[in-house]
């Protein structure tokens, strides 16, 4: 189930899928090119995406990951405006992609879907203004603990304890928080040295998110 689309009942549900184009997507193909002229809607059925974009020296910027439920192209299919961002699958993906204008009717006659959505984009603001809160006053060394605290509370069960799996990859996190693979690499063993965090076979477990919080909120001033 698409969560933006979990209003609508089983009928509404196959007039979507019925009007929507599909389409599956190799690990590391290219989905949407940003500053394409395109204005399609995309919700994910199966796989996973990155949502990125490339500095001019060709150095890539990681803003999210998106999973299976989850919509992307929502900017460009309100404001007709060109892509903001690329978007690439980082496993096999399947795609289902409706037209602006059909997306645009359904937002005007499900008001649910459109508050909904309102939702959505008031915490891709909030999340960006916090990343760059981030960026503009910590060190690398604060951003990284900063990421990994915000990945740990995603999968928390009881905000004490966290496993995330696959294992973060360090080029990965140095993507999302604008350093280098050699510093998160440092950053990470310097925790596990700690005891703040563990590497296990299949997962990355962060032993002690409270102290990792403290280490977060003594920079940021919270």
């Amino acid at each position: 189930m698409i969560t933006l689309l979990s209003e609508l009942d089983d009928a509404e549900i196959d007039v979507v899928e019925k009007n929507c184009s599909w389409k599956s997507y190799a690990a590391g193909e290219q989905i949407i090119d940003q500053h394409a002229d395109t204005r399609d809607i995309h919700f994910v059925t199966d796989g996973r995406v990155r949502v990125v974009n490339y500095s001019l020296s060709g150095r890539e910027i990681t803003f999210d990951d998106l999973g299976p439920g989850s919509h992307f192209g929502e900017l460009a299919a309100i404001d007709g405006l060109p892509r903001s961002a690329s978007i690439m699958a980082i496993a096999d993906t399947r795609i289902a992609a409706l037209s602006h204008k059909q997306f645009q009717d359904m937002i005007l006659n499900h008001p649910n879907i459109a508050l909904k959505l309102m939702k959505h984009l008031a915490h891709l603001v909030r999340m960006s203004t916090s990343r760059i809160m981030d960026l503009s006053t910590l060190g690398a060394n604060n951003r990284i603990h900063a990421e990994l605290l915000r990945q740990a509370r995603l999968v928390s069960p009881d905000g004490v304890t966290a496993s995330i799996s696959p294992i973060p990859v360090h080029g990965d996190m140095a993507s999302r928080v604008s350093t280098t693979r050699e510093t998160v690499a440092r950053v990470m063993n310097d925790l596990a040295r700690q005891g703040i965090v563990e590497r296990k076979k299949d997962a990355l477990v962060i032993k002690d998110i409270e102290r990792l919080e403290e280490m977060v909120e003594d920079v940021r001033g919270e």
